[in-house]
């Protein structure tokens, strides 16, 4: 089996829920998970060597809420990850571990430099906005159409919170793309790091954007893919599947 850590926690979204729903998807393809809720508990399971972990998940909101609307949950959520911290996370990557980032993952840490350059992008307080929850198009590029991850998938349509005009890296391909504000913009990517592999999803505001037919099996090829494949994809087809349109 392989083992997955999930960190999920912070303000204004329904990680509980998200944390059950992930924990359905990748249990189904022989993934794991254990959830910790604070960046701390999944530093020291990191770290223990007690647990053998394959694959770090980040869905949460753990940042330092400088600014002043913030001020009255700072005292429960506030967190600011140390260099240190960010570099036993590279490590755990490098030393072969995957790294599935989603959603909320891209606003945490206040875009600390290592934990920014793992994700390939960070929320830019000045500038990332994101329109209201709707529905939205997402569009599979010709990256996309090639990666193991989103080989045979189609465009598709889903009620999420898509965000936009990030802080991204020049080398970041997208393998799904979705538009506002005039623009395109990258939704999910995946990348090798030393000998470990990294997904970022910017989807998943919400459970059923975990639930939705074409994105839940979009998480858990991002899931395996990013363990190194060692988890047994029971009841997908691998690449050789074709996902229809479907709206959520």
């Amino acid at each position: 089996m392989t083992r997955n850590l999930l960190l999920i926690g912070g303000p204004g979204h329904e990680f509980d829920d998200i944390a059950e729903a992930l924990d359905g998807l990748f249990v189904s393809v022989g993934i794991e998970t254990t959830v910790v809720t604070h960046p701390d508990d999944m530093m020291d399971k990191l770290r223990s060597g007690d647990d053998d972990y394959d694959l770090l998940t980040v869905h949460a909101l753990h940042w330092g809420m400088d600014a002043e609307r913030y001020a009255h949950l700072r005292e429960d959520h506030a967190y600011f990850l140390s260099r240190v911290d960010a570099g036993g996370i590279r490590d755990f990557v490098e030393r072969g571990g995957g790294l599935l980032a989603l959603h909320t993952a891209v606003i945490c840490f206040d875009a600390e430099p290592i934990w920014h350059e793992l994700c390939g992008a960070a929320w830019h307080w000045e500038r990332s906005t994101h329109p209201e929850v709707a529905k939205s198009e997402v569009v599979i590029t010709e990256q996309g159409r090639a990666h193991p991850i989103t080989a045979g998938v189609e465009d598709f349509t889903i009620v999420d919170e898509v965000y936009g005009f990030l802080d991204e890296s020049a080398d970041l391909e997208p393998l799904l793309v979705g538009s506002h504000g005039g623009r395109t913009h990258p939704l999910l990517w995946a990348r090798s790091q030393g000998s470990g592999r990294v997904v970022t999803d910017l989807l998943g505001h919400e459970v059923r954007s975990i639930d939705h037919p074409v994105h839940g099996s979009i998480l858990q090829q991002a899931a395996v893919w990013a363990a190194g494949g060692r988890a047994n994809a029971v009841g997908t087809s691998g690449n050789n599947r074709t996902i229809g349109k479907a709206e959520g």
